[in-house]
């Protein structure tokens, strides 16, 4: 029992040092590794040390430059004003009277390159508004927008938590983002019936702002709605391509078209890709813009947190597989089948639950459950994939008082603290009870 119990005491230990220790997660999941493979009692001083150094570089080197480029073009949609255009076309796609349907669909695309906190920050102002023209209570605008910008952020590529866990767990990301959209959507439609239904029925203090103090315009050279889906989409698309390419029966061929798809079609230079279509997103292209202290600075510093995390959850990772810890977790999982993919959502909605970061919880996840893939039967392509989106699904339960997102969006909509715990935190936790549901019904099917 001492690995298993050593494990828990593991957790315990990184969900403490990041939240009452306010240690640096890197630092936290850094010394977990060392922790772990010192006292483990399975590995040599010298087997440890080498365990970390692959398991960082190899996971740094598998999606880091997936990542920063992912980082960069959401912050070229972000400073460029495309968001805030691609949120004005699906109002007037949608209509300003179904203001949650909006505002559920713009947080559900928006979050797909950029941060969750950063774009409820930039659309939360485009909220307001509608819900005061159009008379709906400011919770429901609020909460579909909240929860839709969710629904992507832990499951769908390239946002970077999704990345971090496919270069942990070996999942292909084009199957990620194809199983990440598939579970995301009847999500998307969860938050926003609970948007509807439920959030609706509470008033808040900022309910009675006026309309024309909250308005948000996108600069007069913003780029089109179109030119700023490009950039997001199309990444996708190359990825998701190279995928189908490489099925058993090779359905776009095998020759000089399925190599330019394969090559296209790998993350890197997809999100790479991506990365020159946005910087045609500003009316001019500056070279300030693309210096160190630029649009492309900021960027490279926001990357640069998450690929230091994921690389000392790959660490963790690596000296967790080398104890070999799957093999002791096998004997007391029973038939670990049958616990599939809900082992990795509940793993990672403890872990959320408890130190607050979705990110920090999807990559810690990874680590721990990567050599447990086999006795859990998610060892395949498929179920390598399946596993990353219940750790996203896992990593939306729930959002409270430790979780800085919460702050963002109860401070933002002048939610009391009470009134956060009914609507954001019940509506995270029922968003990933939907994805995880989903998750189960996917894997039922397709393992």
């Amino acid at each position: 029992m001492w690995p298993i119990a050593l494990l828990l005491l593991t957790i315990a230990f990184i969900v403490a040092a990041t939240s009452k220790l306010k240690l640096h997660p890197f630092l936290a999941l850094l010394l977990a590794a060392f922790g772990y493979g010192i006292l483990c009692g399975q590995m040599a001083l010298a087997d440890v040390i080498e365990s970390i150094n692959d398991g960082f570089g190899g996971t740094v080197g598998h999606i880091g430059i997936v990542i920063l480029a992912g980082s960069v073009i959401g912050t070229f949609l972000d400073k460029s004003g495309g968001a805030l255009r691609l949120a004005e076309r699906t109002v007037q796609l949608v209509g300003r009277k179904n203001v949650s349907l909006a505002m559920g669909i713009i947080g559900y695309i928006v979050s797909i390159p950029v941060f969750c906190d950063s774009a409820f920050i930039l659309l939360s102002p485009l909220g307001k508004s509608l819900a005061s023209k159009a008379k709906v209570p400011l919770a429901t605008a609020v909460m579909a927008l909240s929860l839709g910008l969710y629904a992507t952020h832990t499951m769908v590529p390239p946002t970077p938590g999704p990345v971090a866990a496919a270069g942990l767990l070996g999942a292909d990301l084009g199957k990620v983002i194809l199983l990440g959209l598939l579970v995301s959507i009847p999500a998307l439609l969860g938050s926003w019936l609970f948007s509807v239904k439920f959030a609706s029925r509470i008033v808040l203090d900022s309910d009675s702002a006026a309309a024309s103090e909250l308005v948000p315009a996108p600069a007069a050279d913003a780029p089109s709605a179109g030119k700023s889906l490009v950039p997001i989409l199309l990444p996708i698309v190359l990825i998701l391509a190279r995928s189908v390419s490489n099925a058993p029966n090779h359905p776009l061929g095998e020759g000089r078209l399925a190599e330019i798809i394969q090559f296209m079609g790998q993350p890197a230079v997809a999100l790479l890709i991506g990365v020159f279509l946005a910087f045609l997103l500003p009316r001019k292209l500056t070279a300030q813009m693309l210096s160190p202290s630029g649009w492309i600075g900021e960027a490279v510093m926001a990357a640069a947190t998450i690929i230091v995390i994921t690389g000392c959850g790959g660490a963790f990772g690596k000296v967790l597989q080398n104890s070999q810890i799957a093999d002791v977790v096998s004997r007391y999982l029973g038939d670990g089948a049958a616990w599939g993919v809900w082992l990795p959502f509940l793993l990672a909605a403890a872990i959320k639950t408890a130190q607050g970061s979705s990110t920090v919880a999807i990559i810690t996840t990874a680590g721990i459950v990567a050599p447990m893939l086999e006795p859990l039967g998610l060892a395949a392509p498929t179920g390598r994939a399946l596993a990353v989106v219940a750790i996203g699904a896992g990593a939306m339960v729930v959002s409270h008082a430790n979780d800085s997102y919460f702050w963002i969006v109860t401070q933002l909509s002048g939610m009391s603290v009470p009134q956060g715990y009914r609507l954001q935190t019940l509506g995270t936790l029922i968003e990933g009870a939907i994805a995880a549901l989903t998750v189960w019904i996917v894997s039922v099917i397709v393992l």
